[in-house]
Protein backbone atom coordinates (compact mmCIF):
# COMPACT_ATOMS: atom_id res chain seq x y z
CA UNK A 1 0.00 0.00 0.00
CA UNK A 2 2.88 2.41 0.47
CA UNK A 3 4.35 1.85 -2.55
CA UNK A 4 1.22 2.20 -4.31
CA UNK A 5 0.53 6.07 -2.33
CA UNK A 6 4.61 6.40 -3.20
CA UNK A 7 3.78 5.89 -6.80
CA UNK A 8 1.07 8.14 -7.33
CA UNK A 9 2.62 11.16 -5.17
CA UNK A 10 5.08 10.65 -7.66
CA UNK A 11 3.15 11.13 -10.60
CA UNK A 12 1.37 14.18 -9.44
CA UNK A 13 5.33 15.67 -8.75
CA UNK A 14 5.85 14.32 -12.28
CA UNK A 15 2.72 16.09 -14.14
CA UNK A 16 3.10 19.64 -12.56
CA UNK A 17 6.27 19.35 -13.23
CA UNK A 18 5.21 18.42 -17.22
CA UNK A 19 2.67 21.44 -16.59
CA UNK A 20 5.34 24.32 -15.21
CA UNK A 21 7.97 23.53 -18.24
CA UNK A 22 5.32 24.32 -20.65
CA UNK A 23 4.46 27.54 -19.31
CA UNK A 24 7.63 29.14 -20.91
CA UNK A 25 6.69 28.08 -24.21
CA UNK A 26 2.76 28.82 -24.27
CA UNK A 27 3.82 32.34 -23.03
CA UNK A 28 6.34 32.94 -26.04
CA UNK A 29 3.67 31.54 -28.54
CA UNK A 30 1.50 34.40 -27.17
CA UNK A 31 3.53 37.12 -27.64
CA UNK A 32 4.51 36.15 -30.62
CA UNK A 33 0.29 35.92 -31.40
CA UNK A 34 0.62 39.61 -30.15
CA UNK A 35 3.63 41.04 -31.98
CA UNK A 36 1.58 39.94 -35.17
CA UNK A 37 -1.26 41.79 -34.14
CA UNK A 38 0.56 45.00 -33.86
CA UNK A 39 2.31 44.92 -36.51
CA UNK A 40 -0.84 44.54 -38.88
CA UNK A 41 -2.54 47.47 -36.82
CA UNK A 42 0.28 49.74 -37.57
CA UNK A 43 0.45 48.86 -41.07
CA UNK A 44 -1.57 51.02 -43.53
CA UNK A 45 -4.63 49.30 -44.31
CA UNK A 46 -3.84 49.71 -48.47
CA UNK A 47 -7.00 47.45 -49.49
CA UNK A 48 -9.41 48.99 -47.34
CA UNK A 49 -11.39 52.08 -48.88
CA UNK A 50 -12.28 53.76 -45.60
CA UNK A 51 -8.23 53.68 -45.11
CA UNK A 52 -6.36 56.90 -44.54
CA UNK A 53 -3.76 57.57 -47.53
CA UNK A 54 0.03 57.54 -46.32
CA UNK A 55 1.28 60.62 -46.15
CA UNK A 56 3.59 61.81 -48.84
CA UNK A 57 7.39 62.43 -48.47
CA UNK A 58 7.87 64.58 -50.94
CA UNK A 59 6.59 68.61 -49.70
CA UNK A 60 3.71 69.57 -51.40
CA UNK A 61 6.02 73.09 -52.91
CA UNK A 62 8.17 70.65 -54.24
CA UNK A 63 7.52 70.77 -58.46
CA UNK A 64 6.52 67.42 -59.85
CA UNK A 65 7.10 68.26 -63.39
CA UNK A 66 9.73 67.51 -65.65
CA UNK A 67 11.32 69.49 -68.54
CA UNK A 68 8.73 68.69 -71.66
CA UNK A 69 6.10 67.86 -69.67
CA UNK A 70 2.69 68.51 -71.28
CA UNK A 71 1.58 70.22 -67.91
CA UNK A 72 4.38 71.86 -67.24
CA UNK A 73 3.86 75.31 -66.61
CA UNK A 74 5.12 78.15 -69.65
CA UNK A 75 8.17 80.27 -69.31
CA UNK A 76 7.51 83.77 -67.86
CA UNK A 77 7.37 85.85 -70.96
CA UNK A 78 8.74 89.16 -70.71
CA UNK A 79 6.84 92.04 -69.88
CA UNK A 80 5.47 94.49 -72.34
CA UNK A 81 7.55 97.28 -71.11
CA UNK A 82 10.54 94.97 -71.58
CA UNK A 83 12.86 93.67 -74.53
CA UNK A 84 15.09 90.04 -74.29
CA UNK A 85 18.19 92.49 -73.13
CA UNK A 86 16.24 94.20 -70.29
CA UNK A 87 16.25 97.35 -71.93
CA UNK A 88 12.75 99.41 -72.15
CA UNK A 89 10.60 98.58 -74.87
CA UNK A 90 9.63 101.78 -77.06
CA UNK A 91 6.46 102.77 -77.05
CA UNK A 92 3.85 101.34 -79.44
CA UNK A 93 3.46 103.81 -82.27
CA UNK A 94 0.44 106.36 -82.56
CA UNK A 95 -3.04 105.38 -84.39
CA UNK A 96 -3.56 107.54 -86.73
CA UNK A 97 -6.15 110.39 -86.52
CA UNK A 98 -9.71 108.45 -87.22
CA UNK A 99 -11.75 109.69 -90.00
CA UNK A 100 -14.71 107.99 -89.01
CA UNK A 101 -16.17 110.89 -87.44
CA UNK A 102 -14.85 114.68 -89.41
CA UNK A 103 -16.25 117.32 -88.47
CA UNK A 104 -15.44 119.11 -91.57
CA UNK A 105 -14.63 117.79 -95.53
CA UNK A 106 -14.50 118.80 -98.88
CA UNK A 107 -16.37 117.02 -101.92
CA UNK A 108 -17.63 117.21 -105.27
CA UNK A 109 -21.03 115.72 -106.68
CA UNK A 110 -22.76 116.08 -110.19
CA UNK A 111 -26.67 116.11 -109.77
CA UNK A 112 -29.13 115.20 -112.31
CA UNK A 113 -32.52 115.95 -112.00
CA UNK A 114 -35.72 115.26 -113.22
CA UNK A 115 -38.72 117.08 -114.16
CA UNK A 116 -40.56 118.61 -110.84
CA UNK A 117 -37.53 117.87 -108.61
CA UNK A 118 -36.91 120.76 -105.94
CA UNK A 119 -35.18 123.66 -108.02
CA UNK A 120 -35.03 121.78 -111.57
CA UNK A 121 -34.39 124.29 -113.62
CA UNK A 122 -37.20 124.71 -116.53
CA UNK A 123 -34.87 123.34 -119.37
CA UNK A 124 -35.53 120.09 -116.78
CA UNK A 125 -37.96 117.53 -118.94
CA UNK A 126 -36.53 114.16 -118.00
CA UNK A 127 -38.51 111.91 -115.80
CA UNK A 128 -37.39 110.49 -112.95
CA UNK A 129 -37.21 106.94 -114.29
CA UNK A 130 -34.98 108.61 -117.16
CA UNK A 131 -33.10 110.60 -114.43
CA UNK A 132 -31.90 107.66 -112.88
CA UNK A 133 -31.02 105.90 -116.06
CA UNK A 134 -28.44 108.62 -116.81
CA UNK A 135 -27.17 108.75 -112.89
CA UNK A 136 -26.10 105.23 -113.56
CA UNK A 137 -24.20 105.66 -116.86
CA UNK A 138 -22.65 109.10 -114.83
CA UNK A 139 -21.63 106.68 -112.29
CA UNK A 140 -20.16 103.87 -114.23
CA UNK A 141 -17.75 106.50 -116.08
CA UNK A 142 -16.77 107.41 -112.67
CA UNK A 143 -16.27 104.48 -111.39
CA UNK A 144 -13.76 103.32 -114.48
CA UNK A 145 -11.63 106.09 -113.81
CA UNK A 146 -12.52 109.26 -115.23
CA UNK A 147 -12.99 112.77 -113.81
CA UNK A 148 -15.68 113.23 -111.55
CA UNK A 149 -15.34 117.37 -112.03
CA UNK A 150 -15.10 116.57 -115.93
CA UNK A 151 -18.03 114.76 -116.01
CA UNK A 152 -20.03 117.32 -113.64
CA UNK A 153 -19.16 119.64 -116.78
CA UNK A 154 -20.81 117.51 -119.11
CA UNK A 155 -24.02 116.07 -117.21
CA UNK A 156 -24.44 118.11 -113.83
CA UNK A 157 -27.39 120.37 -113.60
CA UNK A 158 -26.28 122.58 -110.51
CA UNK A 159 -26.21 125.79 -111.66
CA UNK A 160 -22.92 127.06 -112.29
CA UNK A 161 -21.40 123.03 -111.63
CA UNK A 162 -19.43 122.86 -115.07
CA UNK A 163 -17.40 126.70 -113.86
CA UNK A 164 -16.58 124.33 -110.38
CA UNK A 165 -16.30 121.26 -111.69
CA UNK A 166 -18.79 120.13 -109.18
CA UNK A 167 -17.04 121.45 -106.16
CA UNK A 168 -18.78 121.68 -102.87
CA UNK A 169 -15.86 123.60 -101.10
CA UNK A 170 -15.65 122.18 -97.54
CA UNK A 171 -18.59 122.23 -95.08
CA UNK A 172 -19.48 121.01 -91.95
CA UNK A 173 -22.72 118.47 -90.95
CA UNK A 174 -25.92 120.05 -91.11
CA UNK A 175 -24.74 122.54 -94.19
CA UNK A 176 -26.01 120.10 -96.83
CA UNK A 177 -29.84 117.68 -96.25
CA UNK A 178 -29.75 114.77 -94.69
CA UNK A 179 -29.41 111.97 -97.18
CA UNK A 180 -26.27 113.74 -99.04
CA UNK A 181 -24.71 114.60 -95.60
CA UNK A 182 -24.73 110.95 -94.24
CA UNK A 183 -23.15 109.61 -97.65
CA UNK A 184 -20.51 112.24 -97.83
CA UNK A 185 -19.37 112.09 -94.32
CA UNK A 186 -18.52 108.46 -94.40
CA UNK A 187 -16.29 108.30 -97.23
CA UNK A 188 -12.80 108.01 -97.57
CA UNK A 189 -11.13 110.83 -99.32
CA UNK A 190 -11.35 109.93 -103.36
CA UNK A 191 -13.84 107.80 -102.63
CA UNK A 192 -17.28 108.01 -105.31
CA UNK A 193 -20.63 107.50 -103.44
CA UNK A 194 -23.33 105.45 -104.96
CA UNK A 195 -26.30 107.31 -106.44
CA UNK A 196 -27.93 109.32 -103.72
CA UNK A 197 -31.45 110.39 -104.00
CA UNK A 198 -32.27 113.20 -102.52
CA UNK A 199 -35.37 115.81 -103.39
CA UNK A 200 -33.00 117.75 -105.51
CA UNK A 201 -32.18 114.70 -107.65
CA UNK A 202 -29.71 111.81 -107.85
CA UNK A 203 -25.62 112.63 -106.32
CA UNK A 204 -23.08 110.93 -107.07
CA UNK A 205 -20.51 112.35 -104.85
CA UNK A 206 -16.36 112.15 -104.29
CA UNK A 207 -14.92 113.17 -101.15
CA UNK A 208 -11.62 115.40 -102.11
CA UNK A 209 -10.84 116.29 -98.40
Amino acid sequence: MTSSFTLRVLALVLAGAAALAALPACSAARGGERAQIAKQAAEPRTGDPTAAAPASPIPTSTPMLTAGSKTAPPAPSPTPSETSTGTPAPPPPRAPASEEDPKRIGARHVLIQWMGSDRAGKSVLRTKEQALVLAQEVLKRARAGEDLGRLAVEYSDEPNAGARGGSLGRFTKGQMVGAFEAVAFKLRVGEISDIVETPFGYHIIQRTE
